[in-house]
């Protein structure tokens, strides 16, 4: 059995360090990856963040590792080679979280089959040695036996294509455990509020705890700014006029049931009406449609998407499924906005760089932003090899590429517990391994116990958005599962009841806000009052 992590433990090493060699804020998939990269060679390194751990952007993706067939048919034949290699590499070494998924690009005329086959072939070709499985061209009949609810008027064909899948948060927790693993520290819930300056230079940073109200002033030999789309306001404790690096933009997904499709491909429709690409993913069995590419004036760490978003996914998607997917079908809706960097003469946000760039103040504040979870560990390793050569750092070679992650394991177990990897079975020997949280949900309630344990879980919404990705599946049914989650942290924690009844309510809170239809979200606030008053 492993070695509980306490919290407290870990804010002890705080207090006994004289200084870190790399402080980062920031703890999406840019911040782990980072720190990852660091713990891995060596360095003393320190992650803080604001909330929990992938809380923003990094737990709200399409769920996809790829390199990006939309970038290929920009032309940005770098960006594709690197994404598909860095997916190659992650396959290898967190085999428990990433697997292949086909994809079928349905074809309506033979022009569009013979396009985007060629296109395809071009992808296969630059993942190299790395590759999943070859495309290849569908007839009619197994374009349909794919894609059963698939409209049949007027098809000709498909395509068929490999690509990554993976669970986005769960690969953060992975992260984690990484990291702690090579003796690095990271805490959530302990948000930087300033930085620490020696005349002009940056020389640390100014931390609260949000549990105790505790500050902290800690010292490190590189701060590295790793916020996503909050970039700028960490640019802006070091400098208040420093100018905005990006032009943010948000993508909206829906969650419905598996009905809609029901074998294991996904589809991919690459060019829809108003030139976006639009994913079907079978995930966690059920099935994410989306995404869009909506321009954001303001980022939140609760985006909601805008009407025409849902209207644009409901449309596109009815055009290609038969039954299609309506509001009342939407099990959960979720956002991620994206770090885009800007490009002052461009207007649409869908052209400007997905890449990473890593800036560098005046003051020495490392900021890096941009890429994709795909990219997080060459964004990592770009990061630290920049800051060798920035500070007083002696250079050690990076291991990443070769890293078996936590739980590394060529044979899961079943799910829901394949996302755990070698930690399995420690997890089926807690009380509750036998006991589902939901009977819509595929969770057990020694997942609760686990993530309180071994994964810095300390509230009803980490569990139940990140740890496990109830809200994501089922925002309802996460709902009704509140109050015993409520119930096990509070024996875990050690929190009394007024805690456990204030975080059914901030949770009910929070979850409402996934669903679109009223009717179920009003029905399901009556539910929810009845188990708060038993509670």
């Amino acid at each position: 059995m492993n070695t509980p992590i306490i919290r407290q433990d870990l804010i002890a090493r705080i207090r006994q360090s004289d200084e870190w060699d790399f402080i980062v804020i920031g703890g999406g998939a840019t911040g782990l990856g980072t720190t990852v990269e660091a713990a891995t060679r060596g360095y003393r390194t320190l992650l803080l963040e604001k909330y929990d751990f992938a809380k923003g952007t990094s737990s709200r993706s399409t769920k996809l590792v790829h390199g990006g067939v939309r970038y290929l048919a920009q032309g940005n034949i770098h960006l594709v080679r690197e994404a598909l290699h860095e997916r190659g590499l992650l396959r290898r070494n967190a085999p428990h979280l990433v697997h292949d998924l086909k994809f079928v690009v349905p074809g309506y005329t033979w022009w569009s089959q013979l396009f985007y086959g060629a296109g395809l072939q071009v992808y296969d070709l630059l993942s190299g040695n790395l590759s999943l499985g070859r495309s290849q061209f569908l007839s009619e009949q197994d374009t349909r036996s794919r894609i059963p609810t698939l409209k049949t008027d007027g098809l000709r064909g498909g395509v068929v294509y490999h690509d990554g899948q993976f669970d986005d948060a769960r690969l953060a927790i992975t992260l984690l455990q990484t990291l702690l693993d090579y003796n690095g520290v990271a805490l959530n819930y302990l948000p930087v509020i300033g930085l620490l300056k020696q005349g002009e230079r940056v020389t640390g940073v100014r931390a609260r705890d949000a549990e105790t109200g505790e500050t902290f002033e800690i010292k490190g030999k590189i701060v590295v700014n790793a916020t996503g789309v909050f970039v700028d306001d960490v640019r802006r404790m070091d400098n208040p006029k420093a100018s905005a690096m990006l032009s943010p933009s948000q993508g909206a997904h829906i969650v419905v049931d598996k009905r809609f499709l029901p074998n294991d491909s996904a589809m991919m429709i690459p060019k829809t009406e108003d030139g976006r690409v639009l994913f079907a993913v079978p995930w966690h069995n059920k099935v994410v449609i989306g995404t869009t590419d909506t321009p954001v004036e303001h980022t939140a760490y609760e985006p909601r998407p805008l009407e025409e978003e849902i209207d644009f996914i409901l449309h596109t998607a009815a055009q290609y499924l038969t039954p299609a997917p309506t509001r009342e079908d939407v099990l959960s809706v979720f956002v991620g906005q994206r770090p885009l960097v800007k490009a002052e003469a461009t207007e649409s946000t869908a052209a400007l760089s997905r890449e990473h760039v890593i800036s560098v103040s005046a003051s020495g504040l490392l900021t890096i932003t941009g890429g994709k979870w795909t990219t997080y560990r060459k964004m990592g390793e770009d990061v630290v090899d920049r800051a060798i050569q920035l500070v007083n750092l002696s250079a050690h070679p990076s291991i990443s590429s070769k890293l078996h992650l936590h739980g590394w394991t060529q044979q899961p177990t079943a799910a829901p517990l394949d996302v755990y990897g070698s930690d399995a079975a420690s997890i089926q020997e807690l009380p509750g391994a036998n006991t589902l949280l939901h009977p819509r949900l595929p969770y057990l309630e020694a997942e609760v116990r686990w993530a309180a344990r071994y994964e810095l879980a300390r509230t009803v919404e980490d569990v139940l958005a990140r740890r496990t990705r109830s809200l994501l599946l089922d925002a309802i049914a996460s709902m009704e599962a509140a109050p015993r989650v409520a119930a096990i942290l509070a024996e875990e924690l050690g929190r009394d009841p007024t805690w456990q009844q204030q975080q059914i309510e901030d949770y009910h809170s929070l979850a409402t806000g996934y669903l679109l239809n009223h009717e179920s979200t009003a029905s399901s606030s009556d539910r929810v009052k009845k188990v708060l008053s038993k509670a």
